[in-house]
């Protein structure tokens, strides 16, 4: 069984002077936080990558990551494949003046014609940690329904930015560990002792959403393709420059119309991301810690064995 990894790298850092943040090195190598997250995979048994990007970036993102990555993944037997997210890729007329890009539903549907099995789905620039993708693959492997995604369930606390508001899905848990709703809120900040949304505390202990998501079967993307025509007809009238398509939104729609069940899956990893320029500092830190307990080598992927290639 083959399964898929979709990495959603098509923004630009608007906070990140105007550079590809998915880009920055976060180590003295240069690798970059993909890197860790293509390590962590392909360790975790995912032997396929999709990368999400947009056209007007691709030149660079094959020059610093692509063709590097290319040569690794050969060696492992991992297939590379890329997916563009565009504007005009909608089920509908494209509004006069729309520049902003449709989110990360849409992002995902721009690989459907490259997923044929389980897939998962991740941000580009979001350190996740091996746990949480030794989990996402495991559940993928199991015998699920269409409909039974799961998520990766993080602690907000080990999400946060010292330097600014971040956007979370705070979600609530059952008892049985299915996710009953997923919120997403912005501007969420650290305060001592937790979180605070403009000055409300926010539970630091509680599961959130890092747009960390795994999809039993290749089933999922006619949901997705059937409710961006929804989206299209029922929310971009009312908002046509600036409605958003949202993964974490649309789960949780799907959740409310009883359409699908998400089993969490807890990780106490540390998150690590550059969601402003101030964080690579702290992030390549972090990163630099890790290589110097063992948790990675410094050549990265030699650790990784060679896949027997089909």
């Amino acid at each position: 069984m083959h399964t898929t990894l979709l990495i959603m790298a098509a923004g630009i850092g608007s906070r990140f002077g105007g550079g590809i943040k998915q880009l920055a090195p976060v180590d003295g190598h240069g690798h970059i936080i993909m890197d860790y997250s293509i390590h962590d995979a392909i360790e975790a048994g995912f032997d396929r990558l999709v990368f999400i990007i947009r056209r007007d970036i691709e030149a660079d993102f094959v020059e610093v990551i692509g063709r590097r990555v290319e040569a690794e993944c050969a060696r492992l037997g991992v297939r590379i494949d890329y997916a563009f997210q565009s504007l005009e890729d909608i089920p509908g007329a494209l509004p006069e003046g729309r520049r902003k890009p449709w989110g990360t539903g849409q992002a995902v549907l721009a690989a459907r014609g490259l997923v044929d099995g389980p897939f998962a789905v991740i941000n580009a620039d979001d350190y996740y940690g091996k746990e949480a993708y030794r989990a996402l693959h495991a559940y993928l492997c199991a015998p699920h329904g269409d409909r039974e995604l799961c998520m990766a369930g993080f602690i907000l606390k080990n999400t946060l930015s010292d330097n600014g508001g971040v956007t979370r899905g705070l979600c609530r848990v059952d008892g049985d560990g299915f996710l009953t709703e997923v919120v997403e809120t912005s501007d969420i900040v650290r305060v001592p002792g937790g979180a605070a949304v403009q000055g409300q505390p926010v539970d630091g202990d509680g599961y959130v959403s890092m747009n960390m998501w795994g999809f039993p079967s290749a089933a999922f993307m006619d949901v997705l393709s059937e409710n961006f025509a929804r989206f299209f007809e029922e929310d971009v009238p009312q908002n046509p420059l600036k409605a958003e398509y949202l993964l974490p939104v649309l789960i949780g729609r799907l959740l409310k119309e009883s359409a699908v069940r998400v089993r969490v899956l807890p990780t106490s990893d540390v998150w690590y991301g550059v969601t402003y320029a101030e964080d690579r500092a702290a992030v390549a830190n972090s990163i630099e810690a890790l290589v110097r307990s063992g948790m990675y080598g410094a050549e990265l992927f030699g650790d990784l064995g060679t896949r027997e290639q089909e």
